[in-house]
């Protein structure tokens, strides 16, 4: 994996010259790594890195992804040249799973995350083939509607055609790919999982943690709706999880 190739998958806002964690974020479906831009050089010792997935931002004229697993693997290999520290992952609801699939990839390569946290996600069993909602069923007008239900996207914005005419075959192809995804069963991890839900969130993923992990499984609540960490990133409870020389400053 060369330097280009791994700055096209990760966005890195502020490259610290010798960090002592790595923290890896993963959009949700229809976002982008600018979601995670402020987050660098809000944590003492911590490298931010955000995953840019194909078919947006810069990566606009590329395909967007399909298979949810393979981009995982993708992924993976971007990660690889930055394994020589703990890495931290951290997935915003359908993050929360390419987060998960990740962390498997890595497992298999003999890289073991330092800790998961799944945030728009709750430990809670898959929810049956009659509650997912099937994107190529939705019109445009419905699914800017999903967008301004779960929050996170501005009304006056959704409503611009160029924005539409940019954003929405993203959107539905995320979808779709969420959508076919077929998860393992557990145990799949061995890494601690923390899972954080706005109080206010009807919308949450739901991913039985506890059973695919063999580590410790915490679950946080905070104030807000699906995209309350646009507001309030959990930087606090993030920090409380690093390792312990970290967390003292050493």
């Amino acid at each position: 994996m060369t330097m280009r190739e791994t700055t096209t998958w990760l966005r890195c806002p502020a490259p610290l010259t010798d960090p002592n964690v790595r923290l890896v974020c993963f959009p949700h479906a229809g976002g982008s790594a600018a979601m995670f831009h402020s987050w660098g050089g809000r944590l003492p010792g911590v490298e931010v890195h955000a995953v840019c997935y194909p078919g947006r931002a810069h990566r606009i004229a590329e395909p967007p992804p399909t298979d949810l697993r393979r981009l995982a693997t993708q992924i993976t290999d971007a990660l690889v040249p930055l394994a020589d520290r703990p890495l931290i992952l951290f997935g915003h609801s359908m993050g929360a799973a390419i987060a998960l699939e990740t962390a498997v990839a890595l497992q298999e390569r003999g890289i073991e995350p330092f800790h998961l946290f799944a945030s728009g996600s709750r430990d809670a069993p898959y929810p049956g083939p009659e509650q997912l909602s099937d994107p190529d069923e939705l019109n445009d007008a419905a699914v800017v509607q999903r967008l301004l239900t779960l929050g996170g996207t501005d009304p006056e914005l959704a409503a611009d055609p160029e924005f539409q005419e940019l954003v929405l075959p993203y959107v539905r192809a995320d979808g779709r790919m969420f959508h076919a995804y077929e998860p393992g069963a557990g145990p799949m991890l061995r890494c601690p999982v923390t899972t954080i839900v706005g109080d206010a969130d009807d919308d949450a993923d739901c991913r039985p943690w506890s059973t695919l992990t063999t580590g410790t499984v915490r679950a946080y609540g905070v104030r807000g709706d699906h995209f309350y960490l646009v507001a309030e990133p959990p930087l606090a409870l993030l920090g409380d999880c690093l390792p312990a020389p970290v967390r003292s400053g050493s």
